[in-house]
């Protein structure tokens, strides 16, 4: 059976997940939006262990079992060690290269495979059968000298290898005496030998994971999950625009048979800002000026047009939804859904996510490039849309697909995008600017404060003039609405606990939505409750819940979107952005100083 114990390797170009018996069961080429050429991990176990299945890369190694499995310290490299039954063993290096090389970043579409014979005689088979088509049919496959080229109504993908070709196109068992590398990549010829090519990738790679890591700002507590967090969402960032995509797969469930199926591969304008936050804090600043001009471009893309809360990883504006049928779903648990109809939907926040995303680039001073009065006329756009929309009902930042009301958390985030650019103005010296900001934040605030506000709750709720309550209202305080001491604010954190609350986690809301109840917690929004806690002075009791968050990661330290309130099992996209930017802002919050540490 599936399960979501999978590791992420990728170079921010390309990804991959990797299962425990070194499975590689999902790898979308060339890039995070492309058909999977693996997409076991979206079929049942029935189909995956049938003889004629395809869609994975995998090694057949009789009566072996996984010893350990973990990433390479400080690294996206993984490494998974297999022993068999009389003792035999051999290890798998796994990753994508990324390095500097004359002078340019060298960062391929391409997935180098790594296999060591560690002790005895250990008999294995290479299977390698990409699919083609979103899991429809096997690729076809020719040979070379050294090479085997998959290909068919897709971009071909060439194998390198140094080992025997029969052997891989045979899949037959053979003796592995030293080592093998397998090149997976661009139809190219490799521009060397593999064996020395793979093992000066991985050095190089090595070298570039460790110096990127040392560059971290980290909190003293928990470094092992802030610098696992930070390499997640560094390789969930596509170089080439700037995208930042919410998770490297799709329609993984939420919770089992719910048919919260969703294809995550693109980038939500507030997720990206989420993500760009986190790594601001720990001093990564690259990946937001390079957002930064994802941002730009399709602010000028959509003239005056809405703006989407989702756009593709390459500025496409339209991400119509279809099923793959062909694949049966994770676990059998379909439909697998390729593209997303939140582009359609209106989500007021985004305006807000924009230039919260932006603002840090007029402030510090260590960027190449500093936002300057350019961009403020660009993001002004945006607030001038937020200044037009906060008032319209909405789909809301649950993306609800049935219904609109005007949700309190949207008008909070055109709040903050009309606070922030009276921020910018003044930093940029334009005071009549900042006062006008300054007053349509004023405005939209009298609003929230009027008809979020439920004195018989003593609760803001999730819609204006509502009586129902979700967990995004914890970020009021995270986003500077209100004071950690606001009485307002406790009253609202304290009605979260007493309707949202499952045991140590938190659900998202509680009504119904299109799909009936939500069945599992959403894992960010345990943590802004944690970060919430830790505003208000309860930093002990925020400190036992974030130990319990930490339990439900992998056994590599990642997690999905979801958690089932019964068993703590994963679910949902994997690993999701949203869950590895809370442990950032968790660890954060709750470690004690560097000062303070010894």
């Amino acid at each position: 059976m599936n399960t979501l114990d999978l590791g992420l390797i990728g170079n921010s170009h390309t990804s991959a997940l990797v299962d425990t018996n070194a499975r590689i069961a999902w790898w979308c080429y060339p890039h995070f939006d492309s058909n999977p050429l693996c997409c076991s991990l979206l079929r049942s176990a029935e189909k995956n262990q049938a003889a004629d299945a395809f869609g994975f890369i995998d090694i057949l190694f009789e009566g072996a079992h996984t010893v350990r499995q973990s990433y390479q310290r400080n690294s996206a490299i993984l490494v998974t060690r297999m022993l068999d039954e009389a003792g035999n063993g051999i290890e798998v290096t796994d990753f994508a290269p990324r390095f500097y090389m004359h002078g340019r970043m060298f960062a391929p579409a391409m997935l180098v495979r790594l296999i060591r014979r560690i002790s005895g005689r250990p008999r294995i088979a290479l299977r390698v059968r990409p699919a083609l088509g979103y899991g429809q049919t096997r690729a076809e496959s020719r040979c070379g000298a050294h090479h085997v080229t998959y290909f068919g109504g897709m971009q071909a993908m060439r194998l390198t290898t140094d080992g025997s070709v029969t052997a891989i196109t045979e899949e037959r068992l053979f003796f592995l005496h030293e080592s093998l590398t397998l090149m997976m990549g661009p139809d190219e010829t490799v521009d060397g030998a593999p064996r020395e090519l793979g093992r000066s990738f991985h050095e190089l790679t090595t070298a570039y994971w460790h110096r990127w890591v040392r560059n971290l700002a980290i909190p003293f507590e928990w470094q092992d999950v802030v610098i696992r967090s930070a390499i997640t969402l560094k390789l969930n960032a596509f170089d080439d625009t700037g995208a930042i995509i919410a998770a490297v797969t799709t329609s993984i469930p939420e919770s089992p048979n719910s048919g919260r199926n969703w294809d995550y591969r693109y980038c939500w304008l507030r997720d990206a800002y989420f993500v760009v936050n986190a790594l601001n804090r720990l001093g990564v600043t690259a990946t937001m000026q390079h957002y930064l001009e994802y941002i730009l471009n399709i602010i000028a893309d959509s003239r005056d047009s809405p703006l989407q809360p989702v756009y593709g990883i390459r500025r496409e504006a339209t991400l119509d939804e279809w099923q793959a049928p062909a694949l049966d779903g994770y676990r059998g648990m379909g439909p697998v859904r390729v593209g997303n109809l939140a582009w359609e939907q209106i989500q007021n926040d985004v305006f807000g996510a924009a230039v919260l995303a932006s603002t840090h680039a007029f402030f510090d001073t260590r960027l190449e490039r500093p936002a300057g009065r350019q961009i403020f006329a660009d993001l002004e756009r945006l607030g001038e849309q937020a200044v037009r929309c906060y008032l319209q009902p909405d789909a809301g930042i649950w993306e609800l697909r049935g219904t609109r009301r005007v949700h309190t958390f949207s008008v909070l985030m055109c709040w903050a995008a009309c606070d922030r650019l009276a921020s910018i103005a003044k930093r940029l010296r334009l005071p009549e600017r900042a006062q006008h900001w300054h007053t349509e934040a004023q405005r939209i605030r009298a609003a929230i404060m009027d008809s979020a506000w439920n004195p018989a709750m003593n609760s803001f709720v999730s819609t204006f003039g509502g009586d129902r309550l979700d967990a995004s209202l914890l970020l009021m305080g995270e986003f500077q609405f209100l004071q950690p001491d606001d009485a307002r604010y406790i009253g609202t954190v304290r009605a979260i606990e007493k309707h949202l609350q499952r045991g140590d986690f938190l659900l998202r809301y509680d009504e119904e939505d299109d799909f009936g109840k939500p069945e599992a917690a959403f894992m960010v929004c345990t943590q802004w409750w944690i970060m919430a806690l830790a505003q208000i002075g309860e930093t002990a009791r925020a400190r036992e819940l974030f130990e319990k968050v930490l339990a439900q990661r992998n056994h590599l330290g990642l997690l999905s979107e979801d958690v089932s309130l019964e068993g703590g099992e994963l679910w949902g996209n994997f690993p999701q952005t949203y869950s590895m930017v809370g442990l950032i802002q968790c660890a954060a919050r709750l470690s004690i100083s560097w000062d303070k540490a010894y």
